[in-house]
């Protein structure tokens, strides 16, 4: 076992990194290749218990996406990203079950309704990857992103509620209601403890490997945790990604350094195996039904196949049309409030809006509250097609078969039969591969041919980078103006020229990594360390003006991470400068 879960392993990374060379979407290849490989003689037949798959494959996964999500982005998306999360997971979950049970009675109600919640939640990770390749506007990858954080949260709890059901416990829907809602409060508070103490962590500990061990473990601290308490470990991960990806710029750069890399080579290795493990264990549960129910499950599987491919876009272009609705509405009593001056009178009194003009606040308003206005039907096009299910449709349906054994705790008097939960293991997988295939092949053509391209934002982004380069060179001026004032009093009359050429040529070139060693190479005095802890300040200065852009909204996250890299290399050039004048 151990041999063929290596094997399986470098053979799925071998294939990903062959896709991403030759820049296909790597899920949808590594699912098709071991599609095929399942039917070999000699390829083995890997059996892994859906919580076991759930609980260790899920957590980092979900972590590692919540890291790179843009705070400012989730917050102004928000409202789409609750239409999608959490109600069209219960709209799909519905309607699935009711054609579900409609086709197999023998399903009953509750088992039919624990198959929708089990294919209602979409894994981005293909939809990401292909969006990213594509140039998909950050509008949309904000939504998708979004929506694959808290959807699975979403569904996994609808599974607890029905396999409660199935297991003989009265559940009502306002002990629904409450279960859920009890799941997201823990969850999250359970998260953000997470969260501050790591990040605490990440301050006070300089040894980036130590924090990167941490980083690994946290995850599944969290969602274990979170879990045993009642509580959402989805929301518990996700609560945690992003309150430590937000404050990831205020830690020390050798610790981001560190992590990106060691969370990309997490994400190719999970997803990889992830995803060949669809492929292998399509064929043997196949195997495993009677050949008297095979045409009636794959008439049922094919069925939720199109409800699945279906229910999405009839719900995503009313809900957006009613959401864009209401967001008019509320932005024409703003525009009457500015016209009859109440408006102007209430932003004088706010302390966060009184230094916008009333038509400056307006436009902060649609940015800020009514996202939803920037969606195009375009837009919304690729979202109502971008429903690839993943691993979490995967592992609870692998969960779902240990129903019937017996094998999940206090669920072992389950009515779920054995003939019921083979249906639900194969519904699960059809729907998975579908989708991968019809959804993940077909989606850059669909976003190819709407011709939607990131290009306003890429004018956004250049003339926000503008704007903040010439606060930081303003903010760097005065700061070595300071600085001038502080040598002249501690070195007294020496020369300070180089002093006024390197601060012209930090305030005209910030990428120039090498200017301590020329400064020094010019004349021995100040010596080295100063005008390294020169430098050290000036990147200290840029990167508090582009956190502060970042926190008033005026800079996108993505913006502000690629300049922080920026300030990285330079800063870990120094200290290698510095090393190395120490050796010799």
């Amino acid at each position: 076992m151990d041999a063929e879960l290596f094997y399986i392993l470098v053979g799925s990374v071998v294939v990903a990194a062959i896709s991403r060379w030759r820049g296909w979407p790597a899920p949808l290849v590594v699912t098709v290749a071991a599609l095929a490989a399942s039917f070999l003689p000699f390829v083995p037949d890997l059996d892994i218990d859906g919580h076991v798959l759930l609980n260790l494959v899920l957590p980092p996964l979900l972590y590692s996406a919540a890291l790179d999500v843009s705070f400012v982005g989730f917050k102004r998306s928000l409202p789409q990203i609750q239409r999608l999360g959490i109600w069209l997971v219960l709209f799909t979950t519905l309607a699935v079950g009711l054609v579900a049970w409609l086709i197999l009675p023998s399903l009953t109600l509750p088992g039919a309704l624990l198959l929708g919640a089990i294919v209602a939640p979409p894994d981005a990770v293909s939809a990401a990857a292909i969006g990213r390749k594509l140039g998909l506007p950050r509008r949309i990858m904000n939504v998708l992103s979004g929506e694959s954080l808290i959807n699975d949260a979403t569904s996994l709890t609808l599974y607890r509620v029905f396999a409660l059901i199935l297991a003989g416990t009265t559940v009502t829907i306002p002990n629904g209601v409450w279960q859920f809602v009890l799941a997201v409060v823990i969850g999250v508070a359970i998260g953000l403890v997470f969260g501050i103490g790591l990040h605490q962590l990440r301050m006070r500990i300089g040894d980036a490997v130590v924090i990167g061990t941490f980083g690994l473990l946290a995850p599944f601290g969290a969602y274990a945790i979170a879990e045993h308490l009642g509580g959402s470990g989805v929301l518990a991960v996700v609560a945690m990604g992003i309150y430590v990806g937000y404050n990831s710029p205020r830690t020390d750069y050798t610790t981001r350094q560190q992590e990106k890399p060691l969370w990309s080579s997490a994400d190719l290795l999970l997803e990889s195996f992830v995803f060949a493990y669809i492929g292998l264990q399509f064929p043997r549960v196949l195997n495993d039904l009677g050949s008297e129910s095979v045409g009636q499950i794959l008439w049922l599987s094919g069925t939720v196949l199109l409800v699945v491919l279906v229910v999405r876009p009839l719900y995503v272009f009313p809900a957006n049309a009613w959401a864009n609705r209401s967001d008019r509405r509320r932005l024409a009593r703003v525009d009457r409030g500015i016209e009859s001056g109440a408006f102007d009178q209430r932003r004088k009194k706010s302390r966060r809006w009184r230094k916008y003009s009333s038509e400056e606040l307006r436009t902060q308003i649609v940015r800020e509250r009514m996202a939803g206005l920037q969606l195009t039907w375009k837009d919304n096009a690729v979202i109502s097609w971008a429903g690839m299910r993943g691993v979490v449709t995967l592992a609870t349906a692998l969960a779902a078969a240990d129903l019937a054994t017996g094998s999940s705790g206090s669920l072992s008097d389950t009515t779920l039969g054995a003939e019921a939960s083979h249906a639900i293991v194969v519904v699960a997988f059809i729907v998975t591969v579908g989708t991968l295939l019809l959804q993940g092949m077909t989606l850059p053509l669909l976003i190819r041919r709407l011709g939607i391209a990131s290009d306003s934002e890429q004018e956004e982004d250049a003339a926000a980078l503008a704007a903040v380069q010439a606060k930081t060179r303003e903010a760097g001026k005065e700061y070595l103006a300071a600085k001038r004032v502080e040598w002249e009093s501690r070195h007294g009359s020496i020369d300070l020229s180089v002093f006024d050429a390197f601060a012209k040529r930090m305030t005209r070139v910030e990428k120039d990594a090498d200017q301590a060693q020329q400064v020094e190479d010019a004349v021995a005095r100040p010596s080295y360390e100063e005008l390294a802890a020169l430098s050290r300040g000036w990147l200290q200065v840029r990167r508090e003006i582009v956190l502060a852009e970042r926190d008033a909204g005026n800079l996108d996250e993505e913006v502000m991470r690629e300049l922080l890299a920026a300030m990285d290399a330079e800063e870990l050039a120094l200290d290698t400068r510095g090393v190395i004048r120490q050796e010799r």
